[in-house]
């Protein structure tokens, strides 16, 4: 099974993927190291700041990881913001039966009543080097992105409104 799990920054992505390798024992990869990885090893001239770019630079990599992984019945949690919301496109049926998709997204209103407690979980399993960029405005904007890029492309997403409880039964 193979478990993608997308969504704005600071929704907690990466903390759901640690949540799902402690009690699942599902080991998970983090778009956002083979990003760094491919920027630090000279790879790409492309920066952290080219999301789109990013995203169809390496798509077409972590696509084919999850069908190796898929026809290997291994088990994988693949988790970052750089999945198109189209992914379905990229795999036929029989691969798509084994793929769960999860998209986390922050409400207006869950925003606006816990944005210090956002700013405060950013480093609960990751060190964010500069986070200053992390604003009330970018995390609204990011969020309602992501919730009309699955409204549009009709996938599934968890909303985050009252409280922060993000968990994923298997």
């Amino acid at each position: 099974m193979i478990l993608l799990i997308t969504g704005a920054s600071h929704t907690g992505k990466t903390l759901l993927a640690q949540k799902i390798l402690e009690k699942y024992k599902y080991p998970y990869f983090s778009i956002d190291h083979l990003k760094m990885g491919l920027i630090r090893s000279g790879n790409t001239d492309l920066t952290p700041e080219d999301d789109r770019e990013l995203e169809a630079y390496m798509w077409p990599i972590i696509r084919e990881m999850m069908k190796t992984a898929i026809e290997n019945k291994q088990n994988l949690v693949v988790e970052g913001g750089y999945i198109p919301f189209d992914w379905k496109n990229d795999f036929t049926g029989e691969y798509v039966k084994e793929i769960q998709y999860y998209c986390l997204v922050m409400s207006e209103k869950y925003i606006k009543n816990h944005f210090s407690d956002i700013k405060y979980y950013a480093n609960a399993v990751e060190q964010r080097v500069d986070d200053s960029w992390c604003t009330t405005n970018s995390i609204l904007e990011e969020n309602a992105y992501y919730r009309d890029m699955c409204k549009q492309h009709n996938c599934d997403y968890i909303l985050i409104d009252e409280s922060y409880c993000v968990d994923i039964e298997l």
